[in-house]
């Protein structure tokens, strides 16, 4: 038994033909390895596929939200309302449509949690939703709220703010949902910064 992969095939259009996936070969008696490290050995081979497909998928999980955020972005965009109704009615529905077309495409990436690890995702997630919530009353003290939230996922803190109870809270978390906070609060400060909110620190 041995571990051999399996050539992709021609004729078919899968993603997975990318993936070449090993085979047993029962007839390899050279092989000096037991049983047990051939299997074990062929469930390595799948488990390195298993891990390339979820960071691929994630990638992809990662560019259709900024798509999403870019048809946003341009629906909101001051040449809008520049334009005259007709024309800005136009562009709306184009950009519906692309909406529309984007929506179609699913891609989840399930992270497994144990409890802790769930209550603490939702605890991040709340403060952030809360921060989310002064954007429009006071700009300046989310950004610097996000600022510290940012910086608590960092080893290092450029602007030297930190929030001990969020990062105690994050630090709760899984490695991928703290991968996942770091980007979400990023896009928070890259939205701060089209909307030129200065942070007082």
């Amino acid at each position: 038994m041995d571990v051999d992969p399996i050539p992709p095939s021609s004729s078919s259009g899968s993603h997975m033909s990318l993936y070449p996936l090993p085979k047993i070969d029962e007839n390899n008696s050279l092989d000096s390895k037991t049983p047990k490290e051939r299997v074990i050995e062929l469930l390595d081979v799948l488990e390195s596929h298993v891990e390339k497909l979820r960071k691929e998928a994630s990638q992809l999980e990662e560019d259709r939200d900024q798509l999403l955020s870019s048809i946003d972005s341009v629906r909101n965009t001051d040449v809008m309302s520049e334009l005259e109704e007709n024309d800005r009615e136009d562009i709306n529905r184009y950009a519906d449509r692309i909406l529309s077309r984007c929506l179609t495409v699913e891609v989840k990436v399930l992270t497994q949690r144990d409890h802790s690890q769930e209550e603490a995702l939702h605890q991040v997630n709340h403060l952030i939703n809360g921060l989310i919530m002064c954007v429009k009353s006071d700009p300046e003290y989310a950004k610097v709220r996000c600022v510290a939230y940012m910086n608590s996922c960092s080893s290092h803190s450029e602007e030297g703010v930190t929030d001990k109870h969020f990062e105690s809270t994050l630090l709760g978390c899984t490695v991928d949902d703290q991968k996942k906070v770091k980007k979400r609060l990023q896009g928070l400060l890259n939205y701060f910064d089209k909307l030129n909110v200065t942070a007082i620190l």
